[in-house]
């Protein structure tokens, strides 16, 4: 058994559910999550009551800083996603880090991993990408031992937006709408994959370097889709309809949710025809990349895990 104590700051989220599933696999067990979300908290202790899980708010000091004594990693995995203000961005991508900088300062703690988004590199402009830029730029100027991973859009189990809310809507309604001609190209990440770069990076203590990781096969929005329908067996009729009236459809739903799964600013994005770097970081971290078909199938129908969704 690996006794390598890894502290996981945002850990209960799609990201970290998925990367403690596969240490687990590899033989660490010495894993320390904290999170501030209590019910995907209580998933992760459903799934994995041997791990350490404490609901710690990040943006606020507090005791949670003890947990840093003697780890040897951390990867940074807390970020807001979404929301209809600006302000949790504030708090949860720039404050929240500032405070787990100072505690990997306090402590010593000897390698990081930092989980960026791929966003720092797009043409979008929003609180999410605006935010996740000052993040990694302050990662990097708080001079500790570190590699940056900048993901792509992710999918995988314990999926609570993206592509499993995709998924669960498309069971509910009988005709599921598209913006405009869905011809969105998409480069999808399998989690399963990051996570075995993040694994591959604690393994070997690379540093010194930002890495775009980005799936490697490009498909259409609308051919993500169709395969979820696929693979989930769903019923529903796939239908585009005008992109404003999907952007007006999702305006009038932030008004009832406090927190929607998907945003009229998240549409833009989708829209917005970004194109990120593919790197070989197959052949950098040593692993191979599952085929998106595979990878769908392995979200939808694994299981151990495939059953069990996030919160919002």
């Amino acid at each position: 058994m690996n006794q390598t104590r890894i502290l996981l700051p945002g850990g209960a989220g799609l990201v970290g559910q998925n990367l403690v599933a596969r240490l687990k696999a590899r033989g660490y067990h010495n894993l320390i999550v904290l999170d501030k979300h209590t019910a995907n908290l209580e998933v992760l202790r459903g799934v994995h009551p041997d791990v350490t899980a404490i609901h710690a708010d990040l943006a606020e000091p507090g005791d949670w800083v003890k947990h840093f004594e003697s780890a040897d990693v951390v990867v940074m995995l807390h970020a807001q996603i979404g929301a209809p203000t600006r302000a949790p961005f504030l708090r949860n991508n720039i404050v929240a880090t500032r405070h787990v900088l100072d505690a990997i300062k306090k402590y010593k703690i000897p390698y990081t991993v930092h989980i960026s988004s791929s966003v720092v590199n797009s043409v979008a402009d929003d609180w999410y990408t605006e935010t996740k830029r000052q993040q990694e730029e302050i990662v990097i100027a708080s001079g500790i031992d570190c590699v940056v991973l900048r993901p792509t859009l992710m999918f995988g189990w314990f999926d609570r937006k993206h592509l499993g809310w995709l998924s669960r809507f498309m069971h509910r309604v009988p005709v599921f709408p598209i913006p405009g001609s869905g011809k969105y190209m998409r480069q999808p990440l399998y989690a399963g994959d990051f996570c075995n770069v993040i694994i591959s990076c604690i393994d070997s203590r690379i540093k010194g370097n930002a890495y775009n990781i980005t799936g490697l096969e490009r498909v259409d929005y609308i051919d993500i889709i169709r395969q979820i329908k696929r693979v989930t067996k769903a019923r529903c009729v796939i239908v585009r309809i005008p992109y404003r009236f999907f952007y007006v459809l999702l305006k009038a739903y932030a008004l009832l949710d406090k927190d929607p799964p998907f945003t009229a600013d998240q549409l833009k994005a989708l829209t917005c025809g970004d194109e990120f770097e593919v790197i070989d970081w197959e052949s950098i971290f040593g692993i191979r990349a599952t085929p998106f078909a595979s990878a769908m199938d392995e979200t939808f129908n694994d299981p151990t895990y495939s059953h069990i969704a996030l919160e919002f």
